[in-house]
């Protein structure tokens, strides 16, 4: 019997041993809720400045980890083992997410420099009511050119692309929903369109681009167009501010159109150890002070109109970046068309690709 209890004793104390163990390496690397807050962000997209002030105000320890696309950022969520507090995922993340239960519903009572918020960019169709989401950054989808190699072409209209003058001097960012958007943007449809006719009419007007059409390629579109490899890309306006600070011969802009207006935004996972930390880093954020020299620092459009007033006047009165409503009335964003059609999206962009082989 003596040995019996022995044996539990031991049993326990070693069970015991281990807990305390997984809390401390826990704590250790930032997964675990109080004094920590465990950020899951892309890679140079804050200031680090800021992590700092945030810090010395709050007394909280920001980890600060990094991803390069929705896709991984979901993989890891949905896995489990971390507990971010703060994730920034695109607006057609934030729709899956939402779908999957993994968000966190937000009071709006402890944010209230909410306020400072352009209401254009709140209530957006992925999240309605702002729920679950708080805007962070935006951008649009557009064209890039060197109007020293583009026979006077404005790119007012996405139709100026089909030019037979650009023939082998144009590139696209690898993307299925930017490329299909802007030929049924072209088309006068709209790039959440699930007509079969009007989605087999844009392949086939990308089957007459596609002698245009230089290169489909990924991020290493933003080198080749600083270095004058083609006269034209499609990007986003974030990518387009980058090539152009590399080569100020180029310009940007949105056809008239429309195209794609994308978010990327702030939410608390579902499994956040420190909620309150996340509200106050958001609130943080918010400031208009905060917001004005973070989009400074990084380069994109800030959704906050009251860090309007604080930036530079060439950087707030860029219309290629912050463009007035007259444009962003005509912009969408990617609503989450389901896995069928995604897919199906993704087959007719494959076609497309083969094509340009």
């Amino acid at each position: 019997m003596k040995q019996l209890v022995n044996a539990f004793l031991a049993v326990m104390i070693a069970a015991f041993a281990l807990m305390y163990l997984g809390a401390w390496m826990n704590k250790s690397e930032g997964y675990s809720g109080g004094n920590t807050l465990t950020i899951y962000n892309w890679g140079d997209y804050i200031d680090p400045e800021l992590l700092t002030q945030f810090q010395k105000e709050t007394g909280i320890t920001v980890i600060y980890q990094t991803f390069d696309s929705n896709e991984a950022m979901l993989t890891k969520i949905e896995q489990g083992g971390t507990n971010f507090d703060l994730v920034v995922p695109s607006d057609y993340a934030i729709a899956k997410m939402k779908e999957e239960n993994l968000l966190l519903q937000l009071d709006h009572s402890k944010l209230p420099n909410l306020s400072h918020i352009d209401p254009r960019f709140m209530s957006l169709s992925f999240d309605e009511g702002n729920r679950y989401s708080v805007p962070y950054f935006w951008g649009t989808v557009g064209i890039i050119y060197n109007p020293e190699l583009t026979h006077g072409l404005t790119f007012k209209s996405w139709n100026d692309l089909w030019d037979s003058r650009l023939k082998n001097n144009i590139l696209l960012l690898d993307g299925a929903r930017e490329v299909m958007g802007m030929a049924l943007n072209s088309l006068h449809y709209s790039l959440n369109d699930t007509s079969e006719e009007h989605l087999q009419g844009a392949l086939k007007k990308l089957n007459a681009l596609s002698p245009n059409v230089k290169a489909i390629v990924g991020d290493e579109i933003k080198m080749l167009l600083a270095n004058e490899e083609a006269a034209v890309g499609l990007v986003w306006s974030g990518d387009a501010a980058e090539i152009m600070d590399e080569n100020d011969k180029l310009d940007y802009v949105v056809p008239e159109e429309g195209s794609n207006v994308w978010a990327d935004n702030l939410v608390i996972p579902r499994s956040a150890a420190n909620v309150e930390g996340a509200y106050k880093f958001i609130n943080f954020m918010l400031r208009p002070e905060v917001a004005a020299q973070n989009a400074e620092y990084v380069g994109y459009s800030t959704p906050n109109k009251d860090a309007l007033a604080l930036l530079p006047e060439d950087i707030s009165g860029d219309e290629r970046f912050y463009p007035p409503k007259a444009i962003t009335d005509k912009l969408e964003v990617y609503d989450n068309l389901g896995k069928r059609m995604l897919a199906h999206y993704n087959e007719l962009f494959l076609k497309f690709k083969m094509n340009n082989d």
